[in-house]
């Protein structure tokens, strides 16, 4: 039990803080813009193919390094000639724009690198098991993109409240107007902050791509997850999308670990069996089959009690 315990905790830890790194550039575009960036999910699978790309040519490590900027560079372009010109329709023009993006991207991504999925692999360096307790490895790829994801929350929970950068990005948030008066671009502040959250999604990208496969689906398998920590912990908090991450990471990896069905605890509860007979599919629907859905349930659980979310200071 201890070890089903430690090892889903784990695991859970790292599966959160990879749903914190890619939703953390949502949570930035979504608190500077108010855009829920459809696209999002579509600039991570581009950071995990252009990581491809460069690491059959120069290795992993390069390709970490520049994977995730040559994102941001195509999530500035598409901020500054596309959904800057869209803005001024409103809200409705712009979640079209980047769904649009969004269905573009991936049209791009199979026709460059095709439909089949791509083997990129763990770099050799990391391919080893970190340790081994009760005949079970832990890897050490999965304690890399731990630290990764927590350096990178350290970074920006330092840059947004101790610099003088983080200052001008909350403020243009509030007082657009104000910080404008000042002698700052804001126009060009929030293509930064479009870019810089295209190039968290492209990390997040990058690190996962070994882990999680590197298909033109893989967009869509965490995309629809990335908005539900957004709005559970908060539309435009960061706190909010660290501590939601985390909840959704160790809730799902703990679900599929069990095994556990309603007719296992009725039989410990003392529940007859005719009981059990009115219900037979659903009381042999185990824990681990509906985890998928959890997160969803969890979503609705928090808009019917705190419909701004866990931090959030707007209503969703």
């Amino acid at each position: 039990m201890f070890e089903l315990v430690f090892f889903s905790l784990l695991n859970g830890l790292v599966f959160g803080m990879l749903l914190f790194l890619l939703s953390s550039g949502l949570t930035l575009i979504f608190g500077m813009m108010g855009v829920l960036n459809f696209a999002h999910a579509g600039f991570y699978m581009l950071g995990a193919y252009f990581a491809f790309t460069l690491t059959g040519h120069i290795g992993f490590w390069p390709a970490l390094v520049l994977a995730p900027p040559l994102v941001g560079v195509a999530g500035a372009l598409v901020e500054r000639h596309g959904l800057r010109r869209v803005h001024r329709f409103g809200h409705v023009a712009e979640l079209i724009f980047t769904f649009g993006v969004a269905v573009l991207i991936e049209e791009i991504v199979q026709l460059v690198w095709g439909r089949v999925a791509k083997s990129y692999e763990v770099p050799a360096l990391l391919d080893f098991p970190l340790f081994t307790l009760f005949e079970t490895s832990f890897p050490a790829y999965k304690s890399f993109m731990l630290l990764i994801s927590v350096g990178i929350f350290v970074f920006l929970f330092l840059v947004l409240t101790r610099t003088r950068a983080g200052l001008i990005i909350q403020a243009s948030l509030t007082h657009p107007s104000m910080v404008g008066m000042l002698g700052h671009n804001v126009p060009r502040v929030f293509m930064v902050v479009f870019g810089i959250g295209s190039a968290l999604a492209g990390l997040a990208g990058v690190i996962a791509g070994p882990v999680l496969g590197t298909f033109p689906g893989m967009a869509q398998v965490l995309g629809s997850i990335v908005f539900v920590v957004v709005v559970i912990g908060g539309l435009g908090s960061l706190a909010g999308a660290f501590v939601a991450s985390l909840l959704i990471g160790v809730l799902q990896t703990f679900a599929v670990a069990l095994n556990y069905s309603l007719k296992d605890a009725a039989a410990a509860l003392g529940i007859g069996l005719a009981a059990q007979s009115a219900f037979a599919d659903l009381w042999t629907v185990t824990i681990a089959q509906v985890a998928p859905i959890l997160p969803y349930l969890l979503l609705v659980l928090i808009l019917v009690v705190r419909p701004m979310g866990l931090f959030g200071t707007r209503e969703t």
